[in-house]
């Protein structure tokens, strides 16, 4: 009888300590992915080397990236919730944040410092020259504030030129048919532009610091995934500087991904900016920090009626997920 209560005893221990082993750890729901559009521009691109590197999984977080070909369009998606968050120039973000307070750029992800242009027909040589002239832009965006700030370098206005609303594609079709005389552009249309007989009159090489390009977060996701966002900055800085030091193998990962062909992957006059980068341009004291950049695109936006009101700037911009948690 002692023996029978003896064995009862520690199989009832027994039972207990196992139950306890199984409930003592918590099971852990996994996440789903932050969700994020991806356009075909070269400062987007290092995302797709971080995914296919598998440096967003190492640093803990699972990621997809949904490849568009017109990233503007889906901006609407972000503002309604379909997106965790989402690649735009500042001079966009800006604007977005116009209807929607609730986001913040958290990471500048590349700096034009070149790469965007103003190509003209040839009896324009200088910027003096556009006065009266027609002169091409994607008016009510960054690319209006690049040409007007490109007019200031000659003492001209918006005045004395007529702006004329079109895309960087168009360009190289409308200079050569006349409809416009110069016009804002990048690659690969600045080099059909140039085939058709245009020069580059101006580069954003003149602007440091004006056209950048930044990740965006809602911010649902940044209170309720601070972790993930981190860890997401920390897998796209890797893959930065992995293309880097790695340039063919990135352009041979970004073009069976995208399906595009190699020789239209270039880094030139496009900064992919780094850890230290960014610590710079979220310095206000910086001539170009983001903050004072991103004040030139609300004043102008302001001016011009793209917008009506415009948020707190300092609210917009979280640098906290380039650093390490404390």
């Amino acid at each position: 009888m002692f023996k029978l209560l003896r064995y009862l005893s520690i199989f009832l221990i027994t039972a207990c300590l196992l139950f306890a082993c199984n409930t003592s750890a918590p099971t852990q729901l996994k996440r789903p992915p932050l969700k994020i559009p991806s356009g075909y521009f070269v400062g987007e691109y290092p995302g797709i080397i971080a995914q296919e590197k598998g440096f967003f999984k190492a640093q803990g977080v699972d990621v997809e990236l949904i490849h568009k070909r017109y990233i503007q369009l889906e901006q609407a998606n972000f503002n309604a919730g379909k997106y965790d968050g989402v690649m735009s120039s500042l001079g966009s973000f800006i604007i977005l944040s116009a209807t929607n307070p609730d986001i913040q750029g958290v990471m500048v992800v590349d700096e034009s410092t070149g790469a965007d242009m103003v190509v003209a027909q040839s009896p324009i040589k200088t910027v003096a020259d556009l006065k009266g002239k027609k002169l091409g832009a994607n008016l009510g965006g960054f690319s209006e504030v690049f040409v007007t700030e490109m007019l200031k370098t000659a003492n001209l206005t918006s005045d004395d030129v007529n702006l004329v609303k079109l895309e960087a594609s168009e360009i190289p079709k409308r200079l050569k048919n006349n409809a416009i005389q110069a016009g804002h552009t990048w690659e690969p249309h600045l080099s059909e532009a140039i085939k058709l007989g245009g020069h580059i009159l101006f580069t954003s090489k003149q602007t440091p610091g004006l056209i950048s390009d930044m990740i965006v977060f809602r911010g649902e996701t940044i209170r309720d995934r601070p972790e993930d966002i981190r860890a997401f900055v920390r897998g796209w800085l890797q893959a930065t500087t992995y293309w880097k030091a790695n340039v063919q193998e990135g352009n041979a990962i970004i073009s069976k991904a995208l399906k595009i062909p190699k020789n239209t992957i270039s880094l030139e006059g496009v900064n992919l900016t780094d850890l230290g980068d960014n610590q710079k341009f979220f310095q206000s004291s910086n001539p170009h920090s983001i903050y004072k950049t991103a004040k030139i695109y609300a004043d102008f936006f302001i001016r011009s009626g793209n917008v009506t009101r415009i948020p707190e700037l300092k609210s917009l911009f979280n640098s906290s997920f380039l650093n390490s948690p404390s």
